[in-house]
Formats: structure tokens, C-alpha cells, sequence
């Protein structure tokens, strides 16, 4: 809105009095970088001439075509971008303090009009125009925010699970700031028949466009499971969901998709590209064998992808989690936690504690994480 020092100003003068017209003109060829001033005499020809090269504009309340607060009304209307300054005679000082409460950004009285007071309300004008359009732009951004964090919100997994018997947490961490939506994704279903579907997938990349696809996949995955379909068929699906929506063919997924039988006694998984969950089985700790399934999501054609069976028992935990938790590095160093040190941590802790997990790795990380986060912890007492 400001002009640099070297940059003349465009002014626009709406004026139907050729002797005032006159004044404005002598008093502004005073100033050190005269304006280029356009004089119109009536709101209808201004409509010609209202342009966004206008930084600001001069406009007299009784022209031939409008009057007092309409004429300002259709001046703010037309030219929402530049500064306007109200030309009031004496007796109408009033209706320019009427002006300013509707929007312009200052009022001359043309008997009192010099040329240091019109160069200095101009320049004002314009500074405040600009502080204006600031803060505008900046609630408008400060509302867009809140409403995309709603529709954020709105789009996180509401895990559907009726079973008393079944333990059930998750944490999701966003790599990027200030988002509440990352590539990394969760969700847990329990189908009529009492089996527990439960996902853990990460979409390569960090932008909000790979958010996006990760919430359609997850949303896919949540109907195709609604709808009874698992495994293959499944995967299958969603492969075709991710190629139909990913921005690049280079966009693949990493994935990890657990069936928990109706007895909440085994378990079939499917490990695809993923980093392998952790199982806890009659107290003892390991990492579930036999993994990967196949490759991720999106780099081969007609992929076939192995079940593997887990036996759990009656009292057991299943980690489920993307690389972000075994990708820290280690002190800053170049060594990377890995699943080893992953294992290494819940057994220094005799357990999984989800968020002293989750602190810790952090710590070792210096206080940050290298990536986006997703992780379920799904567990079952032999008490229960």
C-alpha cells in the first residue's frame, strides 16, 4: 500500500467544482514527489477511472450523482484496496466525522486545506489503509486457521471398540507445525462379529497433500472393513485408492493392518513395508516374526501379499507404530534407533508405557522428533 521515497503516488479526485479541483491540484504540486492526480466530477465517471494502480482517493460529499454517506458507501465499494479522505465544507464537519465511522481514513474541510496538512493526510491515509488491510489479512488468516484445525479435528479416527476386555490407546504426532494432520494414520474398528480391525500406515513425505492422502486411505480402510472385506481384497483396494488419489507416481505407502479373531486370542497381519509391530505374549518381549508381508502400497503391479498368523493367548500387547518412533536419531548422532532399540527401550521400562515410550524416544532425540508419529497399543489382561 506504502510507495517507496522514488514511486509517485496515483490519486484519484472526485470533485464537480472546478475551482476546489484547482486548489487540490496547486496545493499537491508543492510536495517533493508530486502525485499523478486524476480528477473525475462525478461518481459515474470515477467508475471509469477507479483503477488498482489508485493508492488513494479525494471525494467531495455533494456531487451532481451522490451525496453525503452514499457517495462515500460507493466509493468504499468500488475501490476496497486504496485509502479515501473525505472533502467536507465547514458546515458539514459532522458528516465527516460520519465519513471516518464508516470507513474513510480521515476528512478535510476545504476552507481549512494547505499544502502541508493535504500531503500529511494523504501519507497518513495511506499508512493507516495499509495497517487496515493488515490487520484484516491477518484475521482472515487467523480464521482460516481455526476453521481448517476444525476440519482437521473433524477428519481424526474415533476408534469404534465396544469390547471391555481390550486395552485401547493411541497417539498421533504431526511432524508438521501446527497441524493436526500428517501422511501418518491410525484407525481401529471392532466388526458385528466381534473381531478387531486395527491399521498403522504412513504415506512417504510431509506436505499437506500426503495429510490428504492419508486420510482417504484411512477412510477407505475404515469402509472396506465396515463392508467385511480384509486382507488381499483389501489391500488390493486400497492400492487402487492410492494411485487414483496420490499427486505423484512416486507417492507409496507403508502400512500395517491386524485382524484380532473374535476371541481376542490370535491375530492375522499383514506387514506391508512396515516397520514390524512389537508383541508382548505371557510376559515375554519380541518383535513379531516373519515380517515384511510384501512391499508398500503403490510401487508394483499385482502385488500378492502373505498373511501371518500370530497366537496371542489371554493376556497379551500389540504395539502397532510408524518409522517416526524407531527413526529418532540417537543423540543427535548418526545411528538411528531402529526396532533393536525400540525393544531395548519397553524392556528397560518392563513394559509398554505408551507416553514415557513415546518421551523417551523423544529425549534420545534431542528433544524432537524426526517425523510424523502414529501409534496403537492394544492390550489384553488374562484378569479380563
Amino acid at each position: 500500500m506504502t510507495a517507496p521515497a522514488n514511486e509517485t503516488l496515483t490519486l484519484l479526485l472526485i470533485e464537480d467544482d472546478a475551482g476546489d479541483a484547482f486548489l487540490v491540484e496547486e496545493l499537491l504540486s508543492e510536495a517533493d514527489n508530486p502525485p499523478k492526480i486524476i480528477w473525475v466530477r462525478s461518481m459515474a465517471e470515477s467508475r471509469e477511472r477507479l483503477t488498482e494502480d489508485v493508492q488513494c482517493v479525494l471525494v467531495d460529499l455533494s456531487l451532481p450523482d451522490a451525496s453525503g454517506l452514499e457517495a462515500l458507501e460507493q466509493v468504499l465499494s468500488m475501490a476496497p484496496h486504496a485509502a479515501v479522505l473525505v472533502l467536507t465544507g465547514l458546515n458539514d464537519t459532522h458528516v465527516g466525522v460520519e465519513a471516518v465511522a464508516a470507513g474513510a481514513q480521515d476528512f478535510l474541510v476545504k476552507q481549512d486545506v494547505e499544502a502541508r496538512l493535504l500531503a500529511r493526510a494523504i501519507r497518513y491515509s495511506i499508512e493507516r489503509k495499509r495497517a487496515d488491510l493488515a490487520q484484516r489479512r491477518l484475521v482472515e488468516a487467523e480464521l482460516l486457521t481455526k476453521e481448517n484445525s476444525r476440519l482437521e479435528r473433524g477428519l481424526l479416527p474415533v476408534p469404534l471398540l465396544a469390547s471391555e476386555v481390550l486395552d485401547h490407546q493411541a497417539r498421533y504426532l504431526p511432524g508438521r507445525r501446527r497441524a493436526l494432520l500428517a501422511g501418518d494414520f491410525w484407525d481401529t474398528v471392532q466388526s458385528p462379529d466381534g473381531a478387531v480391525h486395527v491399521v498403522v500406515g504412513d504415506v512417504c513425505g510431509h506436505g499437506p497433500d500426503e495429510a490428504a492422502l492419508g486420510v482417504a486411505l484411512r477412510i477407505a480402510w475404515r469402509t472396506l472393513v465396515l463392508a467385511g472385506h480384509t486382507g488381499n481384497e483389501l489391500l488390493s483396494t486400497l492400492e487402487a485408492v492410492l494411485r487414483l488419489e496420490r499427486k505423484s507416481a512416486e507417492i507409496f505407502t507403508t502400512l500395517c493392518i491386524v485382524t484380532i479373531d473374535p476371541t481376542l486370542s490370535t491375530a492375522r497381519m499383514h506387514v506391508v513395508g512396515h516397520p514390524p509391530p512389537l508383541l508382548i505374549r505371557d510376559g515375554e518381549i519380541g518383535v513379531v516374526p516373519g515380517t515384511p508381508s510384501g512391499p508398500p502400497l503403490g510401487i508394483f503391479q499385482d502385488v500378492e501379499w502373505s498373511a501371518i498368523d500370530v497366537p496371542l493367548g489371554s493376556d497379551w500387547s500389540l504395539l502397532l507404530y510408524t518409522d517416526g518412533l524407531i527413526e529418532a536419531t540417537v543423540g543427535g548422532g548418526p545411528d538411528l534407533l531402529g526396532t533393536e532399540g525400540l525393544l531395548r527401550l519397553v524392556q528397560e521400562q518392563g513394559g509398554i508405557e505408551l507416553d514415557r515410550l513415546i518421551e523417551r524416544v523423544i529425549e534420545l532425540n534431542r528433544d524432537a522428533l524426526s517425523d510424523d508419529l502414529a501409534t496403537v497399543l492394544i492390550s489384553r489382561s488374562g484378569n479380563r
